[in-house]
């Protein structure tokens, strides 16, 4: 230890005066900083905020003095975003994204200059993709916008900030102090209503009703991310000469996951983000001539002929084949779960409505081996309900083997062999184990 008392580093740390971190910070100083930074607009959230509750596990495994958010806008270039010259859009969402990141690493960079300790998560990717496909993110932008009150959430599941529209890129800052003063949800919903991003979505993610399918989004927006990725990777595996590859990937789609590698992940649609019209800076053109508005943004994106990705079986797949037949189809593999915690918890993502009309039944799963575990799954009314263990009666009772079930799941073995080696025991109708996995094609 004196060797270290002597250390010339040790020794010039402490010769200076003792610096004392604040404790609280005043949030008009914060929010004045993040502007100076870059950002568009700001707004702040204490961490302990109840509608934050299902983040605060996350957000502290990653920085644990975190006790306020700072959630920063920065505005895209709504042009780029409208174009149906889609690789013109994809510049202007990485070139924003690029910018939010920069604006909140700027941000950072001048609170730990004041002694704030601070974090800022990636405004989009990278992610933490060990946990694939679980949550890989620290934080979740959009509810901390609204929570700080820059937006609220539209029918399309993306944030309308009052003035710039859903034209936003969001990013969080994790502020290791308090702060003076947080904000609150803005009293009103920007969005219209006006269902224009309901017309556009060429796979039926959003619909008219309010129901958004996930599955839907992430199969065809997302292909060349994460499990369309993989996709695509076991289609070269599973092809066993080029003409066979050819004959399921064309060149143009090979050059767009290239493209995607080369230059950051491709988004195939993003069709809602271009066509919302709502925003006190964006609105004027759909208020003064909604049809001529819907001509030019929303038509040229519904004529484009382009491949829809979908899942065989999938709602979207019957939506995209009779809404757009101009536009060819990609059958594709969905996500698939890498643990029983997994199925379990992303059954909500994938479940599919369409498919589950007419079917009222209840089921219990128990999963035996190396990942035990008992829940309960209602569907009724084309809706979904899943609980931690088995309540009440069961139309039909699942026992598996947890390996057995995701193979079965990961499409490695088939549900009649899992049967016949009784890794898969079924107590009820086999047709009501059928309608169930008509419920979640992958």
């Amino acid at each position: 230890m004196s060797a270290l008392d002597e250390h010339p580093t040790v020794r010039a740390v402490r010769a200076l005066p003792m610096a004392e971190s604040p404790r609280t910070l005043d949030t008009e100083w914060l929010k004045r900083l993040a502007r100076a930074a870059g950002a568009d607009d700001a707004g702040v959230v204490a961490l302990d905020r109840p509608e934050l509750a299902d983040q605060i596990a996350d957000v502290r495994a990653a920085f644990p003095k975190c006790r306020a958010l700072l959630s920063i806008v920065c505005r895209m270039n709504r042009t780029a975003v409208v174009s149906p010259a889609r690789a013109v859009s994809n510049l202007e969402f990485h070139q924003t994204t690029d910018r939010a990141n920069e604006v909140a690493r700027e941000i950072v960079r001048r609170l730990t200059e004041a002694g704030v300790p601070a974090l800022n998560p990636a405004s989009g990717f990278p992610m933490d993709m060990a946990r694939f496909p679980g949550k890989v993110w620290v934080v979740s932008h959009k509810p901390v916008a609204v929570a700080a009150g820059l937006g609220r959430m539209g029918i399309h599941r993306n944030v309308i900030h009052p003035k710039f529209g859903n034209f936003v890129v969001l990013a969080t800052v994790l502020l290791g102090v308090g702060v003076s003063e947080q904000g609150a949800p803005i009293d009103y919903n920007p969005c219209l209503g006006c269902k224009l991003c309901v017309a556009a979505c060429p796979v039926g993610a959003i619909a008219a009703d309010g129901h958004f399918d996930p599955a839907a989004c992430m199969t065809h927006n997302y292909r060349e991310f994460m499990s369309g990725f993989t996709d695509w990777v076991e289609t070269v595996v599973e092809s066993r000469t080029k003409r066979a590859y050819r004959a399921r990937v064309t060149d143009a789609e090979t050059a767009s996951v290239w493209q995607s590698l080369a230059f950051g992940p491709n988004y195939k649609a993003a069709y809602c983000l271009a066509v919302c019209p709502a925003g006190e800076e964006v609105i004027p053109p759909f208020l003064e001539d909604r049809a001529g508005f819907v001509g030019a943004v929303v038509k040229p994106l519904q004529q484009k002929v382009e491949p829809l990705y979908v899942v065989p079986g999938s709602d979207a797949e019957e939506y995209a084949a009779r809404k757009f037949p101009h536009k060819p189809l990609r059958r594709v593999n969905g996500v698939r779960p890498a643990s029983v915690a997994g199925f379990l918890s992303g059954m909500k993502v994938v479940f599919q409505r369409g498919r589950a009309k007419g079917l009222s039944a209840v089921y219990h799963f128990t999963f035996t081996g190396c990942e035990p575990a008992e829940a309960t799954v209602t569907i009724r009314d084309q809706r979904l309900t899943v609980q931690n263990g088995l309540h009440g009666t069961a139309d039909c009772a699942i026992t598996a083997d947890s390996d057995a079930w995701l193979g079965f799941l990961r499409k490695e073995r088939g549900i009649v062999w899992a049967i016949i080696r009784r890794k898969v025991r079924v107590r009820g109708p086999l047709r009501l184990l059928k309608a169930f996995g008509k419920c979640f094609p992958s």
